[in-house]
């Protein structure tokens, strides 16, 4: 007699996968996004994760520098207000002018002399009393010994002095907040003016993208140091702004070629399209539908800039360019050790910081062009 045939579907038979054969893949499982696919490859990297904890922990360091360091209080209560002398650091403007009104220098005021104006006022001091800039005299709020002219690493001065008695570990955490502003402003410059640029000769084409490509190979004959000299010869007092505004307008080029090789690839697809048939704009198209698309091999070119500017920033230093009389930059301690080279200490944490952070980006560059390019997955 013939078993009856199921009513339902629950009662049909569930098909087991043979011994030894993959398990059946889940219906509807969403597959991995690119960028989290492209850093499941970047975490392979070793070198390139090293280096990318590196830059992030120079990050920590540029932006928590006033808070371990410094001559100036990180907080004062004074006449019923808060304030933060120690932002100064960061920007003077930021300093708050009671001070001044009040005739007390932050760098050298006692906890006795704020509490003469004010007895309820209390502040908060930095863990180490040093100046990026000025040397630390005896009468200072600690009663702190004063600074050696040239003195070596100490357990008073970790890594010495220069001539002048500031403190190299101080100028060189200092620099460190420097060294980070100048590589992603300028490189911020470049990548903004860059992708613009090349996205429009890459998408439009024609006469757009004659014009612009003449533009940019004139932008290439430039060169940056030149343009550098003849700006700050031009301005009556030349900041580190002038100079990451000068890299990041004559670094753009080669974003842009980057930018357009992958716009006139990326146009042809028919995604695109079908976001045209579907009545998207121009602007939509590129910068919605394409941008994202292109965006991974442009990071590989921006992540050498921001090294490619330290360094040029750092040789600027070192001769004396667009530093602006302030010794909180790496190529300017490299720049007092001319005078005497005995002062081993002058050479070789400034050296080694500029050493440090070019290669930690350019593994991070590295790391990524494997990550994103498909003919280097597997290398």
């Amino acid at each position: 007699m013939l078993d009856p045939l199921p009513t339902n579907a629950s009662d049909l038979p569930i098909a087991q996968p043979a011994p030894g054969s993959a398990a059946p893949l889940k219906p509807n499982a969403p597959s991995p996004g690119y960028w989290r696919e492209v850093w499941r490859r970047f975490r392979r990297r070793k070198l390139a994760m090293i280096a990318l904890v590196y830059v992030i922990f120079l990050g920590i360091v540029g932006v928590a520098t006033p808070f371990i360091v410094g001559t100036k209080p990180i907080v004062v209560y004074y006449k019923g207000s808060y304030y933060f002398p120690a932002m100064a650091y960061f920007q003077k403007s930021w300093e708050n002018p009671i001070f001044q009104k009040d005739r007390i220098k932050l760098r050298s005021y006692a906890p006795k002399f704020i509490t003469q104006k004010d007895p309820e006022s209390w502040l908060i001091w930095p863990y180490l009393y040093q100046d990026p800039e000025v040397r630390v005299q005896k009468n200072n709020p600690f009663e702190r010994p004063e600074n050696p002219s040239g003195g070596e690493p100490s357990e008073l001065n970790l890594m010495g002095t220069t001539p002048k008695g500031i403190d190299v570990f101080t100028a060189m955490l200092y620099g460190t907040s420097n060294a980070l502003l100048i590589g992603f402003v300028s490189t911020g410059i470049a990548a903004l003016i860059g992708i613009t640029l090349g996205a429009a000769a890459g998408f439009f084409g024609g006469w757009v993208d004659l014009v612009l490509s003449r533009i940019l190979e004139i932008v290439l004959c430039i060169p940056t140091l030149v343009l550098i000299l003849a700006v700050i010869s031009l301005v009556e007092r030349s900041t580190l702004w002038h100079v990451m505004a000068v890299i990041g307008l004559t670094t753009w080029p080669s974003i842009a070629r980057l930018t357009r090789a992958e716009f006139m690839k990326l146009k042809q697809l028919e995604y695109v399209a079908a976001a045209r048939a579907l009545g998207a704009g121009n602007m939509r198209i590129m910068f919605r539908h394409i941008l994202p698309n292109a965006l991974a091999p442009v990071l590989v070119p921006i992540t050498f800039g921001i090294a490619s500017a330290i360094l040029t920033e750092s040789a600027l230093s070192y001769l004396g360019i667009g530093t602006a009389g302030t010794m909180a930059r790496w190529g300017t301690l490299l720049n007092t050790a001319r005078e005497d080279w005995n002062q081993w200490w002058l050479v070789v944490f400034p050296g080694g910081a500029i050493f440090s952070a070019v290669l930690a980006y350019n593994l991070i560059g590295e790391g990524l062009q494997e990550a994103t390019d498909p003919r280097l997955r597997n290398r």
